[in-house]
């Protein structure tokens, strides 16, 4: 029988997770398909009764229902409970579980960069989708500052009830920082454009996108020009995927067994798209 398994969000046509799932089944010999479905809210409660129902055997969970799915959940991985975020969902001895790989799929990302976090003044764009997660790295890689500024004053507020030393400033107010983390979806459009005068900020910053298709928002291409260090979220978004196929096909180790999931033919995959 093959198994099925998606990414669900709303968008969803920016989404490359088709095209590396499908890679790694086809390179392991998994009978299996891997899909994208644009979603509505309303549409989550039937979506996970076909996993229990083995109908679906797994689902990568994207903007913006990481949070709002979790009431449809029988049982949360502590990562998911601490963050209250779930990126991936599969069913085990009986029970559908949310995890959240974007936490581990960001710190790799981070040691891929080469970058040392540790006592660095971070700040954030954005309070939705991917930022606790983000948040959450953040303090286990011991940065030493964490300040979020969010269009929407009341999902800042709700997110600090969560990570409490998180500092909040209003959107459009840049503070002094060591990197800058767009988690918005600013970027995804090409005249979409982030509130900051790049001109007032100092030299030798790392500016960071979650956004990995376009390669390069405007975000990246203003900081790019004038030397800053910048890194787009293609490797969070291998590692993160690297982590849910090992839940979905051999959980919960995806190197037993399997051929390695990242090597350069991957990586030339997502380059060529």
């Amino acid at each position: 029988m093959i198994k099925k398994y998606l990414v669900i969000g709303n968008p969803i046509e920016h989404s490359l997770s088709p095209k590396l799932h499908n890679h790694w089944l086809k390179e392991n010999n998994i009978n299996a398909t891997y899909d994208k479905k644009i979603l509505e809210e309303k549409d989550l409660q039937s979506i996970i009764y076909e996993v229990k129902e083995k109908k679906i055997n797994g689902i990568n969970v994207t903007v913006p229902f990481k949070k709002v799915v979790i009431p449809f959940l029988d049982e949360l991985s502590p990562e998911a409970k601490d963050t209250q975020s779930v990126n991936t969902i599969y069913f085990q001895n009986g029970i559908t579980i949310g995890h959240n790989t974007d936490i581990i799929g960001f710190e790799l990302a981070i040691k891929y960069a080469k970058y040392d976090i540790s006592g660095k003044k971070i700040f954030i764009l954005g309070a939705g989708g991917v930022a606790p997660s983000i948040i959450y790295s953040l303090k286990k890689m011991k940065a030493s500052k964490i300040t979020l500024t969010n269009r929407t004053k009341e999902k800042a507020e709700n997110l600090k009830k969560l990570f409490p030393q998180i500092e909040l400033v209003e959107w459009g107010d840049i503070k002094d920082f060591d990197m800058i983390i767009n988690t918005t979806s600013l970027g995804l459009k090409e005249n979409d454009k982030v509130p900051i005068n790049y001109d007032q900020i100092g030299s030798g910053k790392f500016f960071y996108d979650v956004i990995y298709n376009p390669k390069k928002t405007n975000f990246l291409f203003e900081a790019k020009k004038r030397g800053h260090k910048i890194e787009n979220g293609k490797m969070m978004f291998v590692y993160q995927a690297r982590a849910a196929f090992g839940y979905f096909t051999k959980a919960p180790n995806a190197r037993d067994g399997l051929i390695p999931l990242i090597n350069k033919k991957v990586l030339q995959l997502l380059e060529n798209d």
